[in-house]
């Protein structure tokens, strides 16, 4: 059954003294396709700006904002609706050839995912290999969604998810060393994986829908039971990474296309995650990238803030999505 969500995103950079700013790329508008619809979007920027919109190298879709005046603020309120139909992915059917791991792509479609088979750390590969090693047959053959479950789940199992302000992902190698990391550190660190397994994979970024956070005040203090049409399929340890940007991962099947696996959830599928944009690297996924012209002690922080509620429709206040 599709539900309709509703997402509010909030960036705020603050200044010591006003400051002038370059063009800046936000990415807030979710990726439609057949499981999802966008419904109504809008952007709002202080200061004044102006605005357009284009799609970079992956077809996302951005928004180009020049703010137009000096300032010691700079805010960004992203609005949107969406209605998601929840897709289960892991139970789309897999071409025969691909159904158990190891596997190998025909080389048309080699050349169609080449920029999403290297290795962004190919200096972490043996630590990778080591890692990985414990989720495949020491003999034999696997099911292919077999291995990616497994690495899926052993991160959300084995790796305490550590929220950071500071902005950049950890390598690979550190967030095996460490045994800690973000929503993105996690995704990376699956991604690089399937990539170092011969698989396809790409970094996802966008929201996620958690229902606790949605439960009305009420109905949490009388010990009411979170939204029946929130699909729920994680453990009692609650949902990780909402009330901010989330990041998880894509990877490649023949014959069912690119599945969602999210490692800090162990999501794949459902209707609480919702894409926003897709990337070779961590880098190229960022929501909101520019610069600013002023001396570097006049950067005061920035906060986001992000809120993702379940509605029966979408608010009237947003206008239509630009096409």
């Amino acid at each position: 059954m599709p539900v309709v969500l509703e997402v509010e995103h909030t960036t705020t950079y603050r200044y010591a003294r006003p400051v002038t700013f370059s063009h800046h790329r936000v990415a807030f508008l979710p990726r439609a396709a057949h499981d999802i619809k966008v419904l109504s979007s809008s952007l709002e920027v202080t200061p004044h700006s102006r605005q357009h919109w284009m799609h970079d190298v992956f077809s996302n879709s951005l928004t180009v904002v020049e703010p137009l005046l000096p300032a010691d603020e700079l805010r960004f309120t992203a609005r949107f609706a969406i209605e998601h139909e929840g897709v289960q992915n892991l139970e789309l059917p897999v071409s025969p050839e691909a159904q158990h791991y190891p596997f190998e792509y025909t080389e048309e479609r080699k050349c169609d995912l080449s920029n999403f088979l290297p290795a962004q750390y190919p200096d972490d590969a043996g630590l990778l290999r080591d890692w990985i090693a414990k989720f495949l047959p020491q003999q034999g053959r696997i099911q292919t969604r077999d291995v990616l479950v497994n690495l899926c789940e052993g991160i959300r199992n084995d790796f305490a998810y550590a929220a950071r302000d500071a902005m950049g992902t950890q390598r690979p190698a550190q967030t095996l060393q460490l045994g800690t990391g973000t929503c993105r550190d996690f995704a990376l660190l699956m991604m690089e994986a399937a990539r170092t397994l011969g698989i396809a994979a790409r970094f996802v970024s966008g929201y996620i829908y958690d229902q606790t956070l949605d439960q009305p005040a009420d109905a949490a203090a009388q010990g009411g039971q979170p939204s029946p049409h929130a699909i729920d399929s994680r453990d009692a340890g609650g949902t990780r990474g909402s009330g901010a940007t989330h990041a998880w991962l894509h990877v490649y099947l023949p014959g069912a296309g690119w599945i969602p696996f999210d490692p800090t959830n162990t999501l794949y599928g459902g209707t609480d995650l919702i894409r926003v944009a897709y990337t070779r690297t961590p880098e190229q996924a960022a929501p909101v990238s520019g610069s600013w012209e002023g001396d570097a002690s006049d950067f005061l922080g920035m906060n986001v803030e992000v809120q993702v509620r379940r509605v029966d429709a979408p608010s009237a206040e947003a206008p239509a999505v630009p096409q």
